[in-house]
């Protein structure tokens, strides 16, 4: 039989021993190789009590950040949403109004800041965007949930607290570490 590349194939009808059609060898081997395994330390963790360590570039879990004074950063510029490939980001702004001074950092704040947590593939452009430094992937694994609805996350769940602060000093660049320290 010729193929198209005008080259000849050979193919070898070799006769099968009587120990290679009991299959009696093969089974063996197999059974060792089970039996190897069975011995050998296993590779699950038991999760919720016992972590891996990841790596400090482990891009998980989103968290909009808080100024030195407790305001928030965001200004709904809308920059992470339009570097967003996955168009996992959607916000709505507003005019802050008068007494809302402590609250946010600039005149214009985003009311709605929603992340779509099913769409996001956690790229960190969103991150690279932000001219305020607002939005930071921690190293935190996101939780699993069984509603789709859980998977929308909102400025309630996004924006850190007050008083349990999230530390993402190795990735802030190096203007606004030292501006921390100069304030």
């Amino acid at each position: 039989m010729k193929s198209l590349s005008n080259r000849s194939i050979e193919v070898s009808n070799k006769k099968m021993t009587f120990m290679e059609r009991i299959y009696l060898p093969a089974v063996i081997g197999g059974l060792f190789i089970t039996l190897k395994h069975l011995f050998m330390k296993g590779a699950t963790i038991k999760y919720p009590e016992q972590t891996r360590p990841v790596s400090d570039v482990y891009r998980g879990k989103h968290v909009l950040k808080r100024d030195e004074k407790g305001a928030e950063r965001c200004t709904a510029c809308g920059l992470c949403a339009v570097a967003c490939p996955a168009e996992a980001i959607t916000m709505t702004s507003a005019e802050r109004k008068k007494g809302e001074e402590g609250l946010y950092r600039e005149e214009k704040y985003a009311t709605v800041y929603e992340i779509n947590m099913l769409r996001c593939i956690f790229c960190g452009l969103c991150e690279e965007a932000c001219p305020k430094e607002a939005i930071f992937l921690t190293t935190e694994i996101m939780p699993a949930n069984f509603e789709r609805q859980d998977f929308i996350y909102g400025k309630d769940r996004l924006v850190e607290p007050i008083d349990k602060r999230v530390d993402v000093s190795n990735r802030q660049t190096i203007e606004v570490v030292t501006q921390k320290f100069n304030d």
